[in-house]
């Protein structure tokens, strides 16, 4: 008999559903519970899969392929679980099925709705990714109030009256202001943001309020008598230093509590030991490095947050705090100056990418860490400019280049494979006409390490791993015995497709072209990028 935690944002966007839904399933998961978590996203988008970086954030890849919200990487990265298709869904989804559904007769010719059509396939998928689970924590995208979200909300008050209430529970995000000019924290918004749930037929019993800084008791008493909440159920959340802090912030607010009573469970006492000495060794770590990260999506840090966030595990568990210097790709190219300042730095991470623009600088940097020796980890399109660097300036290709910038390229060194074998064994056939959602390498594969390299090494000598992928485009087997003639390394295979590549007269230089951040955990950090910050603490201290 699953039970589920509904948890909503109010006020505004951005709150942190995400973090609080990632912490809350957390404490439950160390408390000896089975617990799965969802995320519903409003949009009309089928996914965030052809969405700009700059629009969305990041996209994050499961493991069977989905391309979903970022908060489902949250998920991940707290819980060390894997998640599937089933943990996100979105409007579109929903809509289009019930459509498909109905243009195939599904509904015996009845008119189509949204209550009780639409919102029945939202129930249906809520019960799909909860089954199994002792718990299932669902997390609603955007904000009440927003029209889109009805329908979701309409969902979750329809369970409600079918499970009964010691089966579901409402837990609601919301912001407690402060005005700094009069040195107050205000309410009112939060009190207009329960008006709004209480009005379509929701009752919050737990209140999350995200503040800047610690609300008083007296404050969280008046927001209980306001909200009709008891008064154990307002829990602060202030901003913190780190994420991962919010777990252990969250439990010493008493949040177990509510939930164990509303839900009928035992005592819930999680053993959070490993998970504090790791939030100790984030904030109080006792060595540093410095990276440079040289990208083209800097005006939003989120479209690399699960890059960021595995630097930050690697670092947690090296007791190594990993300072991030931003270098924006697209100035490299006109600035000489700034190239300069790579030679300052432990390592360069040049991560992944679509698009032409900015590639001359990731290049720069690329050949700047190859002749100066510098420790160098490069992702999926950093995998493939480390190719043709080396293509261009040892091999002497001068033409070689990219199908994604150059279609016509004689010398397609990165080429895009017509006849294209997928995840699921299937046959597809790729063009650059092909719709942009359907021709990726997406999901889990198997990589074949080769033996006596620094990959294989980093991976603790396995023979092979599975990494997630997110690309179009691959390495051209063609140059393979060219390129290893000149000194590169061909690490790591797929089905004979060139999977990672170091260079053997350098300290460590190592690209691959799967995203190694997707399987990255706080308590379980991805192990190259683990060894790329271990190798820039090695060459801090040899220097």
């Amino acid at each position: 008999m699953t039970k589920y935690i509904f948890v909503t944002g109010g006020v505004l966007s951005s709150l942190g559903k995400g973090i609080t839904s990632s912490s809350i399933a957390t404490l439950l998961k160390h408390s000896g519970l089975n617990v799965g978590i969802l995320k519903i996203d409003p949009y009309i988008n089928v996914d965030p899969g052809t969405m700009s970086p700059l629009e969305h954030g990041e996209v994050f890849v499961t493991y069977d392929g989905a391309e979903t919200d970022l908060d489902i990487g949250h998920y991940e990265r707290f819980l060390n679980v894997d998640f599937s298709f089933k943990n996100n869904f979105t409007t579109g989804q929903v809509y289009l099925s019930v459509i498909d559904r109905e243009r195939k007769g599904g509904y015996l010719g009845k008119t189509i709705q949204v209550i009780p059509h639409i919102v029945d396939e939202i129930k249906h998928r809520i019960k799909l990714a909860g089954e199994g689970k002792d718990i299932l924590v669902v997390e609603l995208g955007g904000t009440v109030g927003d029209i889109e979200g009805l329908p979701f909300l309409e969902a979750m008050r329809e369970m409600k009256h079918e499970y009964g209430i010691n089966r579901i529970i409402s837990i609601h995000v919301t912001l407690i202001p402060l005005i700094r000019a009069a040195g107050e924290l205000k309410t009112k918004p939060t009190q207009h943001s329960v008006q709004e749930l209480r009005r379509i037929g929701i009752a919050p019993q737990i209140i999350i309020a995200r503040s800047e800084k610690e609300i008083p008791t007296e404050l969280k008493n008046k927001l209980a008598m306001s909200c009709d909440v008891d008064y154990d159920c307002v829990i602060g959340a202030q901003d913190a230093k780190s994420i991962y802090q919010m777990p252990i912030n969250f439990l010493k607010e008493g949040v177990l509590v509510p939930i164990a009573r509303f839900l009928k469970l035992p005592e819930l006492k999680p053993d959070m030991k490993a998970w504090d000495l790791l939030v100790k060794q984030i904030l109080a770590p006792q060595q540093e490095v410095n990276i440079a990260f040289v990208g083209k999506y800097l005006n939003l840090k989120e479209s690399y947050k699960s890059l960021i966030e595995a630097l930050i595990h690697a670092g947690a568990n090296l007791d190594t705090q990993v300072n991030i210097q931003w270098i924006d790709s697209e100035e490299l190219e006109k600035n000489e100056e700034m190239l300069q300042k790579l030679k300052y730095v432990n390592g360069i991470l040049v991560p992944g990418g679509f698009g032409e623009r900015g590639i001359e600088g990731k290049m720069k940097a690329i050949q700047f860490a190859r002749e100066q020796g510098i420790v160098f980890f490069g992702i999926c399109l950093g995998m493939q400019l480390a190719i043709l660097e080396f293509c261009r300036n040892v091999l002497g290709i001068k033409e070689a280049n990219s199908m994604e910038f150059n279609p016509n390229t004689q010398e397609a060194v990165i080429y895009l494979i017509e006849n294209f074998i997928n995840q699921s064994g299937e046959k597809q056939i790729r063009t650059h006409t092909s719709p942009m959602g359907g021709t990726m390498r997406l999901g889990e594969y198997e990589c074949t390490l080769k033996e006596g390299s620094k990959l294989q090494k980093a991976y603790k000598n396995q023979k092979l791993i599975k990494e997630r992928h997110r690309h179009r485009y691959e390495a051209n087997p063609k140059y393979q015995a060219m390129l290893e003639k000149k000194g590169m390394m061909i690490s790591g295979k797929c089905n004979g497709l060139i999977e990672a590549i170091e260079l053997k007269n350098h300290p460590w230089f190592v690209a691959v072209q799967f995203h190694p951040e997707f399987t990255s955990r706080l308590q379980a950090p991805n192990l190259a990028i683990l060894e790329f910050i271990k190798q820039a603490l090695y060459a801090k201290s040899h220097k």
